[in-house]
Order: structure tokens, then sequence, then C-alpha cells
């Protein structure tokens, strides 16, 4: 049974990103671990490019605690994948990020994930509160329920 994908418009933000040639596999298409990659890039995309993440030396980093992925058309190199991130939950340290590759004018996603981030102290390595500024941005493309 197929189950629907949400729209390209419901994600609030969109980052473009171009497969390489060592992306494609002996099947002719990129391989599925590429598509984690693609969800790493653009989480982290968009908390770079929103400054709430400093990689070098904030105090505070997301660890990933569990990952998934529906894969519904093949992508291959050499297309371009529009990344759409959307949050669907926001709690005191974890957020929970939603992700659709998109490949070209289409509506329908090639492949639809999720991210789990548990934000920790650097140093610790133990849970901590999401930073105010950082909550503000997330909230800022969260999904409408």
């Amino acid at each position: 049974m197929k189950q629907e994908t949400r729209s390209r418009k419901v994600y609030g933000y969109k980052q473009t990103i171009p497969t390489r040639w060592m992306d494609n596999d002996v099947y002719g298409h990129v391989n599925n671990v590429n598509y984690y990659s693609f969800f790493d890039t653009a989480v982290n995309q968009f908390l770079i490019n929103k400054g709430i993440l400093d990689i070098h030396a904030g105090e505070t980093i997301g660890l990933v605690v569990e990952t998934g992925c529906r894969y519904h058309a093949s992508i291959t190199f050499p297309q371009s994948v529009l990344a759409c991130v959307a949050v669907s939950h926001i709690g005191k340290s974890s957020v929970r990020y939603e992700i659709g590759l998109f490949i070209d004018e289409q509506q329908e996603a090639a492949a639809e994930g999720f991210f789990v981030h548990v934000y920790v102290d650097r140093e610790t390595r133990r849970p901590t509160s999401i930073p105010e500024t950082m909550r503000a941005q997330l909230e800022a493309i969260a999904l409408s329920v």
C-alpha cells in the first residue's frame, strides 16, 4: 500500500544539493546511504545558515539518535536534489526533523525521511535545553498540525 507523501510546499526550508558521479551505484541510481547524507547536509546547513549552530565552538551540539527513510523513486547522477526540511516535534532537548527529497519539478518526493537530534553540552555530552534562539528558528519551520 502506497503511503501519501508530503507536498514540497509544507516544508519551511529548502536547499538544492547536487548529486555526484560517485553517488550512483552499480544499479545506476544513487545508493540509499547517500539519502541519509542529503538529510544530514540539509538539516545542518539549515542550522548553520540560521546562525544557530557553531560546528567548531558552540556549547550545544546535536547528536543523531534516530533516522528513517521511505524511498519512492530513484535519484540518479547528474540530477540535483531539492532537500526540504520541516520540524514535526520540539521537545526540551530533542527535535524531530522531517526531510523530503525532490527531483526536478516533481511534486511527489523521491524519498522522505526523518532525523532526530538530541541537543547536548559539547563537553559533557549530557542533554541540555534547546537554546531559545534555536527554538525560535525551529518553530519557524514547524509543520502545521
